[in-house]
């Protein structure tokens, strides 16, 4: 297993930064504009055990997979989710978003993603992942947040 974890301070407040893991499809569609589609499949009251289908395009073809979240808590000062999924029978995937209100306009974002192949001819492939879709993503996020503050 492959596990990536950085941070970066986005001039936004937390509840911004916040808007595009825990809201709308529109909303999440800004950060990651390949999730073509996120439905609830089933919904707790405590949010950990909720499962979402989401369905992800990746050049001409579509990926559907069922989203787990398997940590949340969204408190003033700190918001954590993580969520987990098996992508095409062959990568198990965690995602682990934390944010931390530095101040009422600055906030810090730590991803961490790990990535576990599950067929014997995947792992091959895994020798060669970096941490490059990490810092894209986080780059991302920073970038959409600020202009939408700015």
């Amino acid at each position: 297993m492959k596990q990536w974890s950085r941070e970066i301070e986005i001039n936004a407040p937390i509840e911004h930064v916040w808007s595009y893991l825990d809201g709308s499809i529109e909303q999440m569609q800004k950060i990651m504009p390949q999730v073509v589609e996120n439905k609830p499949v089933k919904i707790t009251e405590e949010v950990v055990g909720s499962i979402y289908r989401q369905k992800y395009k990746e050049g001409k073809r579509i990926e559907e997979y069922d989203v787990h979240t398997l940590e949340y808590s969204n408190n003033l000062n700190d918001k954590k989710l993580k969520i987990g999924f098996t992508l095409a029978n062959a990568f198990e995937i965690t995602a682990l978003y934390e944010l931390h209100r530095i101040n009422d306009q600055t906030t810090k974002l730590r991803y961490t993603a790990t990535n576990k192949a599950l067929k014997w001819y995947v792992k091959i492939f895994m020798i060669f992942a970096n941490e490059k879709v990490v810092v894209k993503f986080l780059e991302k996020v920073k970038k959409v947040a600020e202009s939408e503050t700015q």
